[in-house]
């Protein structure tokens, strides 16, 4: 399922990186935008609920694995960030500019633990071809 879900979470990011960054610059899309957010936030919960799945099945735990345990920490970040969004997006201020900054930094917290999987996962195939 992570094989599929990854990949979809980059795609939507991405476009709705594009569509808030474009509000940003332009003052226009805001809704779009904004709705483009609360879908990635819903990719990013369903695939944070099978990895923690996963995560069970393989290390016994649903979070916090100790060979998982700071991409974990991070993932909680990224999904404050985003859950604050929503928060926002459905009973915050007005204050559109402020939610997209919010999307950004959450984005920035998602691209760094993305980051963090790639790294592990691109350490443990290359451990399994040395061995």
């Amino acid at each position: 399922m992570q094989g599929i879900l990854a990949p979809l979470q980059l795609v939507v990011c991405l476009v709705s990186l594009y569509l808030v960054l474009r509000y940003l610059n332009s003052g226009e899309g805001a809704h779009i935008a904004g709705i483009s957010v609360v879908v990635k936030t819903i990719v990013l919960y369903a695939i944070m609920i099978t990895g923690c799945i996963w995560e069970r099945e393989v290390f016994g735990c649903y979070l916090f694995a100790p060979a998982f345990f700071w991409e974990d920490v991070v993932s909680m970040l990224v999904m404050g960030l985003h859950t604050f969004y929503v928060l926002l997006y459905f009973f915050g201020t007005e204050n559109i500019d402020f939610h997209m900054q919010v999307a950004l930094v959450a984005y920035l917290a998602y691209f760094v633990n993305a980051a963090q999987f790639v790294y592990k996962f691109r350490l443990a195939k290359l451990s399994q071809v040395a061995v």
